[in-house]
């Protein structure tokens, strides 16, 4: 038996930023290397997981795609993280390489002091942490250290009394990475690509590499194989609250909640009122699937800001049931019926 650790990889970022686009790129590129899929969404349904499921990789099969929908894995590392990695590293065939796509609300400080637990210390490690960057939000002052943007937020949400949560998620995310993929830069113009360049390199730590990428592409080589053993280096990874000597992390500043759409829709009338739901609620992201009348695929659909994104993944399975389902995610504030009631028209 080998006594050499295992790596894993911790992929984390913001919502709708393209960490399950980098997944997919990174296993077409594994060269026959078995890698496990451990999945953490923040809501009930695992649409991340179930694009991964579908995308027809060999070597991502769907017994080495797991998935954690039962809170932000930085929150239940003892319930669900730590009992997941024992399951994996006991296998038979335990896998080469471990990757760990965070929900974009999750704190990845807590996640890799977990690997220092004594269940798991001694068999993986964590050969780098990964964050994905949106480089047009950003370029649109959106998800970083903008005066104006964090005053409007705050001026948009009466029982905001300090610091945007969001920008807190935003500088943690970015402290504790080892590599930091600036995605979507296709969407740039002019001089955005250099001044989204800057900002980020005010906020990362020393050592910390800026990848530029589109469409989440970037090869297995590149991003596995980092050897930064981040559990070791904890010091240098410190969260906003443990800089500020807290050590707690609230999720009461988000909700998520699911909107039941049944069967049989129109693409293009509920793409619209999509559409109509993000200009008019304060909504940080939609995703999910969709069932198209006279289709025999589902729709997914993925929405980050105002940009709506939707494309039929794969046929209906025979014992599937057909429905619709949408993940709705934003701040606290958001009228949570209001939205359900425009996406269903």
């Amino acid at each position: 038996m080998s006594t050499e650790k295992i790596p894993a990889t911790v992929i984390t970022g913001f919502l709708g930023a393209g960490k399950t686009t980098l997944i997919r790129n990174l296993l077409e590129t594994a060269n026959g290397r078995r890698i496990a899929l451990v999945i953490n969404e923040f809501g009930d349904v695992g649409v991340d997981g179930e694009i991964l499921k579908g995308c027809g990789i060999e070597t991502c099969r769907e017994e080495d795609v797991i998935e954690l929908a039962n809170g932000c894995i930085c929150c239940t590392v003892a319930d669900d993280f730590v009992p997941t990695m024992k399951k994996l590293l006991d296998r038979p065939d335990p896998p080469q390489h471990i990757v760990i796509e965070t929900s974009g609300l999750a704190l990845p400080q807590p996640l890799v002091r977990a690997f220092n637990w004594p269940e798991i210390k001694s068999r993986v490690t964590v050969d780098g942490v990964v964050t994905v960057v949106d480089a047009k939000a950003l370029a649109e002052g959106r998800f970083a250290d903008d005066e104006a943007a964090v005053q409007a937020q705050r001026e948009a949400d009466p029982n905001l009394e300090h610091e945007n949560p969001i920008e807190e998620l935003f500088e943690d995310q970015l402290n504790c990475a080892d590599m930091v993929i600036v995605n979507k830069t296709d969407l740039l113009e002019g001089d955005q690509h250099a001044e989204v360049t800057a900002e980020l390199k005010g906020k990362v730590r020393s050592g910390t590499r800026l990848v530029a990428t589109r469409h989440g592409k970037l090869d297995a080589a590149a991003l596995l194989g980092l050897g930064a053993s981040a559990e070791d280096d904890m010091a240098n990874r410190l969260s906003h609250h443990e800089m500020e000597g807290e050590e707690q992390h609230d999720h009461d500043d988000f909700i998520t909640f699911i909107v039941d759409l049944g069967q049989g829709h129109d693409k293009d009338a509920l793409l619209a009122r999509i559409e109509s739901a993000i200009a008019t609620h304060d909504i940080l992201r939609i995703k999910g699937f969709v069932d198209v009348k006279g289709s025999p695929a589902r729709l997914l659909v993925q929405a980050v800001g105002p940009r709506l994104n939707s494309y039929f993944d794969r046929p209906w399975k025979a014992a599937e049931p057909r429905a619709t389902q949408l993940v709705v995610i934003g701040e606290k504030h958001m009228d949570r019926d209001a939205i359900a009631a425009l996406l269903r028209g």
